[in-house]
């Protein structure tokens, strides 16, 4: 198995940014709290961005990609083999928008998959999806699009931003591309599964129909009534679990880790996950305050805003985690940040053709959990 690396990132935050006020206005209407008003689950961030009616799934990939393209390259972008999205919420049945944003974009992949589990770690299940197939030459390189857009048509509904979940989420869109190569190499992936789990996080209809019954309850995302403390504990080992279990198969300590980068859910967590792996806060980007839980998008995004921020050295050793729903699924991913070839050269034309210089030549052997050298970390 080749060498594969996690070469950009980008995103993409619909409209301005909205304050908790506009939720916290209508809650005084006479809105109920669900019993959760004083759980640490639904403190609110300070801000979120919040997708318009009309804005769908396609058009927020096709912009978090045209600035991804910016970086590397357009046509990186166009030539990539495998398009993997994952959208919270599909706008339309049966199919995802991946085959329409690979449209816009001018991609002809062999690849295009549409991948509707995962989460809020759903972006390490398509770097794990990418690795593969580029890891085993099936492919050169891949384009990954997470889509969070629940923000603004689902949570903004009359009856729904009465309740305390519903200033948490926000709206956003992270882009990725992978490729064969060692400049940042991926060094590992682990994922877990808890299939029992997965019934107690869904959709919520006060009226009890299905989502595809007509009536007149609004729809929203709630939890199995009696299992919150339930599930605030899963989400307090699920991630610091994965992240040490990584650790251990590639022989190293929490304290080699330069950035840890995760899912955004809430304060309670991120502050839990920190605290569990004995972890400088400083190392753990955080983004809740401004962007609110992102779901999958956050991982992406908040990678693309700590490298804008100069938060992520090169040479950095990133862990990428997030768990998902109630608790059905939590990855982790180790990359080094272009830590193999020195940074990005001679910019995004001299990676591009490294890339596929790199793509071709088919360099590196790697396995599951080792993929490239993990020489280097800090120690």
């Amino acid at each position: 198995m080749r060498d594969v690396s996690l070469l950009e990132v980008a995103s993409y935050l619909p409209g301005e940014p909205v304050g908790t006020e506009y939720f916290l206005a209508h809650r005084e209407e006479g809105g109920e709290d669900g019993g959760f008003g004083a759980e640490t689950m639904f403190k609110a961030p300070r801000f979120r961005h919040q997708a318009a009616r009309d804005e769908t799934p396609a058009d927020m990939m096709e912009r978090a990609a045209t600035t991804l393209a910016e970086r590397v390259g357009r046509d990186a972008v166009r030539g990539v083999d495998v398009v993997l999205t994952n959208t919270l919420l599909p706008e339309v049945p049966f199919t995802g928008p991946g085959a329409e944003v690979a449209h816009r974009l001018g991609i002809r992949a062999d690849w295009v998959i549409d991948a509707h589990n995962g989460g809020c770690a759903s972006f390490v299940h398509l770097l794990r999806l990418a690795r593969v197939l580029v890891g085993t030459g099936q492919a050169r390189s891949a384009l990954l699009i997470n889509v969070q857009n629940c923000a603004g048509p689902v949570m903004t509904q009359s009856e729904v931003r009465k309740l305390p979940e519903a200033v948490i989420p926000g709206d956003g869109c992270g882009a990725a591309l992978v490729a064969a190569s060692s400049e940042s190499p991926v060094l590992g992936i682990r994922v877990a599964n808890h299939g029992e789990y997965t019934r107690d996080c869904g959709l919520t209809l006060s009226d009890g129909r299905k989502y595809w019954e007509p009536g007149t309850s609004q729809m929203h995302v709630g939890f199995t009534p009696g299992r919150v403390k339930d599930i605030v504990e899963r989400g307090n080992r699920l991630v610091p679990d994965v992240v040490s279990g990584l650790c251990e198969e590639l022989g190293l300590g929490i304290g080699d880790l330069d950035v840890l980068i995760t899912n955004q859910p809430n304060r309670m967590f991120l502050e839990q996950w920190r605290s569990r792996l004995s972890l400088d806060p400083a190392r753990h980007l955080d983004t809740f305050d401004r962007f609110g839980n992102l779901f999958g998008a956050a991982v992406p995004i908040t990678l693309d805003h700590g490298l804008r921020e100069g938060r992520v050295p090169d040479g950095s050793l990133l862990m990428l985690a997030g768990f998902a729903h109630a608790g059905d699924f939590a990855g982790a991913a180790a990359v080094r940040w272009r830590g193999r070839d020195g940074g990005r050269g001679g910019g995004a034309a001299e990676t591009e053709a490294r890339t596929m210089t790199t793509a071709e030549a088919g360099t590196g052997a790697a396995t599951e959990t080792g993929a490239g050298a993990v020489g280097g970390a800090r120690t």
